[in-house]
């Protein structure tokens, strides 16, 4: 198996902020993430003057301003993008974004960017996806609030593009912040796969690290997951991101389920097999056995250590003759 690829998602969460867009940098890099990925937008080419604002944006940062006026405090510039992706290379973590209009996949590729990231939001958006297809390497799809006709109808205009199949890779997702544990829906990782063939990954917003983790062991081969600084920050994502320490454990975890899994190979590994001869039984004498005596039910049984004749022996060495007195617990030889 290849590594798990591990984005980092700091999304919105530098608050329009170039400092706290580093320390997200350098959090990233302290947890051994593969990306850590921002949001590339024009605010008002993505939303329009009268969209209204999500349930969970209203519930972290209040109903007053529109959802337009939100993201506007929210955009980093054309110059922070390449200070940021500048910043990644210092720290050797690897830069991405997410283009959500089409100017802004024009910067991503200026800036070099060569994998492409669509999120959830944009998979029934045409012209999007029809560019995105022709810009980018590869693919990564988030698919929160689509069924499994929406998303092949996405990689159908993808593959039609320019994308293949082995260049995509599905994200299972699910568009609630935080998403309740019931509508997680992990198996879907698995329908994914084998009816659309591609990679197949997960994006999380769930709270904590647990599902995550789960996901990898249910074949998922990218995780994505929010993190911030502080969860009690102002803003949208805070809330249902982890914090730096979180996002260590879940990469610790990840590499340590990633580890688990082994090869599916079922056969005593390297580690227990020294336990063998101390776990499992021998034949051995239940009473004193005489020289010429005949092995019996009466004057044989099975015990510890297991280092000697293996008990699956039992009606072979029932009938046969003692060649040799043996004391009570010690191992029968024939």
């Amino acid at each position: 198996m290849k590594p798990v690829i591990i984005i980092a998602e700091a999304g919105v969460n530098h608050n329009g902020s170039l400092a706290i867009a580093k320390q997200l940098i350098d959090a990233a890099a302290i947890a051994k993430v593969d990306y850590v990925k921002f949001q590339t937008f024009i605010p008002e080419n993505v939303i329009s003057k009268f969209a209204v604002k999500a349930d969970y944006q209203k519930v972290t940062t209040g109903s007053d301003e529109s959802q337009l006026d939100m993201v506007r405090k929210l955009q980093l510039s054309k110059e922070e993008h390449y200070i940021l992706m500048d910043y990644c290379k210092q720290k050797q973590v690897k830069f991405l974004s997410t283009a959500f209009d089409l100017d802004s996949i024009d910067l991503l590729v200026e800036l070099g960017v060569t994998i492409g990231k669509i999120p959830s939001g944009e998979i029934t958006n045409y012209p999007y996806l029809v560019k995105m297809a022709k810009s980018f390497k590869s693919i990564i799809i988030s698919t929160g609030m689509s069924n499994l006709s929406e998303i092949k109808d996405a990689i159908y205009i993808l593959v039609n593009n320019g994308q293949s199949l082995n260049s995509i890779t599905i994200l299972h997702c699910n568009t609630e912040y935080p998403t309740p544990m019931v509508d997680v829906n992990l198996f879907a990782i698995q329908t994914i796969k084998n009816e659309l063939k591609t990679n197949v990954g997960y994006s999380d917003h769930t709270l904590g690290v647990e599902v995550p983790t789960a996901a990898v062991a249910l074949g998922a081969t990218i995780i994505e997951k929010h993190f911030t600084l502080d969860k009690n920050l102002e803003g949208p994502d805070h809330r249902a991101s982890l914090e730096p320490k979180e996002l260590v454990a879940m990469v610790n975890a990840i590499r340590n389920i990633e580890i688990a899994l082994g090869d599916g190979n079922k056969i005593a590994s390297n580690s227990e097999i020294k336990n063998m001869a101390i776990a499992r039984k021998s034949i051995v004498a239940k009473v004193n056995i005489k020289k010429g005596e005949v092995f019996t039910e009466n004057n044989i049984t099975v015990k510890r250590p297991g280092n000697g004749i293996n008990p699956m022996e039992w009606n072979k060495v029932l009938g046969m003759v003692a060649g040799k007195n043996f004391e009570e617990d010690e191992l029968i030889s024939l």
